[in-house]
């Protein structure tokens, strides 16, 4: 529903979080820093700072210890009072999606399909769970043989779920090498070899393989327009006490 911290809500009793929608759980991870990082800016300046600022501030810091370009964040959100797992389900891309529904989605959102293929250059950072990439690596075609082979070693056809692989070739370093691993044909998600697959996003692929600086530039930019999906402002929602729970 935007860029509100619904996600950082634990179930409740009366409170279906989002944490346990298909595309999050066993994925989406390290709530506990945002915890930390809530504490500490509360006891410098309390009630003021929401967790979904917290949240944007986070995924730009994140980007620029990696490696990654910094961009100025809109602030001023406040924090959801609601969460909704069905969104989160329906609305959410799978490993699986074809380049359709990934520009589909996104224009959902009012984020165009260039938007799309440079933010999915945040899979440059990362690990996946062999479940969500064993159909590509058995069933796929299109994909580089050697690389099918090694990512099979620890992910077999049956069993081994929550065995790890890199998503890209530099998984600790915020770059673009995703980029250069598509057109190598070693992307590992099924959805992220389709945007260099004979189709619309083949050109921008190619370039930000090519062109690293234009790639960090251009996510940066996508970053800014992804943050300001649906803010609450004003004196909707609130500021969270704790992120893992309203008020």
């Amino acid at each position: 529903q935007g860029c509100d911290a619904s996600i950082l809500l634990d179930d409740t009793a009366t409170l279906t979080g989002e944490k346990n929608a298909g595309p999050n759980r066993n994925s989406a991870r390290g709530f506990q820093v945002i915890d930390t990082i809530k504490t500490r800016v509360d006891a410098a300046c309390n009630a003021t700072v929401s967790c979904a600022d917290i949240l944007a501030l986070a995924a730009r810091d994140g980007v620029v210890l990696l490696g990654g370009q910094t961009w100025t964040v809109p602030l001023g959100r406040r924090d959801a009072r609601t969460a909704s797992q069905s969104a989160a389900n329906s609305q959410i891309p799978g490993p699986s999606s074809s380049l359709a529904t990934l520009v589909n989605m996104f224009s959902n959102k009012g984020l165009s399909a260039r938007d799309m293929t440079v933010l999915s250059g945040a899979h440059t950072i990362g690990q996946a769970r062999c479940t969500t990439f064993r159909q590509r690596i058995y069933n796929d075609t299109n994909i580089n043989a050697a690389f099918a082979t090694t990512r099979r070693r620890n992910c077999p056809s049956t069993g081994g779920d929550g065995n790890l692989a890199p998503i890209d070739s530099t998984p600790a370093r915020f770059d673009n090498s995703y980029y250069r691993d598509l057109v190598a044909r070693r992307g590992l998600f099924h959805s992220d070899q389709e945007l260099f697959n004979g189709g619309s996003q083949d050109a921008a692929v190619t370039g930000y393989s090519n062109n690293g600086a234009s790639f960090l530039r251009d996510f940066a930019a996508a970053m800014v327009r992804l943050g300001n999906l649906s803010p609450l402002t004003g004196r909707n929602g609130e500021v969270r006490r704790n992120c893992r729970r309203i008020n």
